[in-house]
């Protein structure tokens, strides 16, 4: 197991991991930090999240990436360089304006910086379902994850604390820099080439990857299916500051609880996942750890419960990211496992999209359902939403044939 994780096609997923993370919070958190700073108007700042709408089109031009290869470094690791190379001359531009004198100029640049991240994330999740075998994808998607999440703390918690020591415009040249490790990574990463044919027109790029995906046994029940697997634990997330806020905590412990065990225990739990998986088969996975995300969910009932107790808010915290790493680990998983190579950078991004759905609008009325049910019963509402996700497991031989467990075929995977 050890040899697995530290093989470099595992390294090569994580460190791609940790380049697609850092622009995130460059046009998110931190510019708003800097434009707070330079005292912009708040209005204007709001309106600076609008620059994110590239993540959410992505698959828009994703075809483009699954047609054209360029003359160097193969179909995916070309597009990785230029996109790689583009971001850290974008970033980097921004070291020459100031956010109080040059607003539409800023905007500008963010909006570059997230075609250019969603660009990579499309291309970097092709590689990665190219790179690694069937059995390795949950390990794999794990990893790619917390590397994801520590591209975040570089370009988020990292940059603020610079901030503070040194001119921003001196951080953001710093997180420019900070690319180069997409770039040596690509470099160094291997070829994926192989047997695969490429589609042979535009047209074809863009209508085959839906003409192949809908030909798959129960096309309709998986898509059902990655619309409400985390549906429940998506409610809840969106609930769960403003419910520890209103228990009677305070921003400090929330700051010190939630965000210190919080994100060591999503890495932890991705890891965890992304081992079990290999040890148990995705699909034993996706049920273990979607009834544990279930679990988790209901645990906050019992916080709401007894009350403002430290030591309980710490544990439900941890257990809740926890589950919800190892949960996400195994879906991501599964939606790789669901694209024909031929067509990944394409399907994927539109499975992606799919997935991100619940964020957006099923979260939208979980206030109006927290006033109206209260605490208690709105997590046990959210709790109860995450069955229906969990039924659709049951027809999951006829969209996967083989379940086999991994470890019978991972010795197969490592010779190739």
């Amino acid at each position: 197991m050890i040899r697995i994780i530290f093989s470099w096609r595992m390294l090569v997923t994580f460190f791609l991991g940790i380049s697609s993370g850092i622009p995130l919070m460059v046009t998110g958190a931190t510019l708003q930090a800097w434009m707070t700073d330079e005292k912009v108007n708040l209005a204007v700042i709001g309106m600076f999240s609008l620059a994110g709408i590239p993540y959410t089109i992505k698959f828009l031009w994703a075809p483009v990436i699954d047609r054209y290869v360029l003359p160097f470094f193969g179909r995916r690791r070309g597009w990785m360089l230029i996109f790689q190379i583009l971001l850290m001359l974008s970033i980097g531009a921004f070291a020459l304006v100031k956010p109080s004198e040059s607003p539409w100029i800023v905007a500008f640049l963010a909006v570059l910086v997230a075609f250019f991240s969603a660009s990579q994330d499309i291309v970097v999740d092709a590689y990665r379902r190219e790179l690694l075998c069937d059995e390795e994808l949950g390990l794999g998607s794990s990893l790619a994850v917390n590397g994801y999440r520590i591209g975040m703390l570089i370009s988020g918690a990292f940059a603020l604390f610079l901030a503070d020591h040194i001119p921003w415009n001196y951080v953001y040249l710093m997180l420019a820099v900070s690319l180069f490790i997409g770039i040596i990574t690509t470099c160094t990463a291997p070829c994926t080439e192989g047997q695969i044919v490429l589609p042979v027109s535009l047209r074809e790029a863009v209508v085959e990857p839906f003409i192949d995906y809908f030909k798959r046994g129960g096309a309709f029940e998986i898509l059902a299916f990655i619309f409400l697997y985390k549906i429940g634990d998506v409610m809840a997330n969106s609930m769960t500051i403003p419910f520890i806020l209103k228990m009677g905590f305070t921003k400090t412990e929330l700051a010190g609880i939630v965000k210190a065990f919080g994100i060591f225990a999503t890495i932890a739990g991705g890891l965890v996942g992304g081992i079990l998986i290999i040890k148990l088969g995705l699909h034993k996975s996706l049920w273990i750890f979607g009834i544990l995300q279930a679990v988790s969910t209901l645990s906050f009932s019992v916080l709401a419960s007894v009350g403002a107790y430290h030591s309980v808010l710490a544990a439900t915290i941890s257990f809740e990211n926890l589950t919800s790493g190892m949960g996400t680990s195994a879906f991501t998983a599964f939606m790789a496992s669901l694209c024909n190579k031929k067509f990944t950078a394409t399907q994927y991004a539109l499975l992606s999209s799919l997935m991100g759905i619940p964020r957006v609008i099923v979260s939208s009325p979980t206030g109006f359902l927290a006033e109206r049910l209260g605490w208690f019963h709105f997590f046990i509402f959210c709790t109860l939403a995450a069955i229906p996700g969990l039924v659709f497991l049951f027809r999951y031989k006829t969209w996967q044939g083989d379940t086999r467990p991994v470890s019978n075929t991972i010795a197969t995977c490592e010779s190739n």
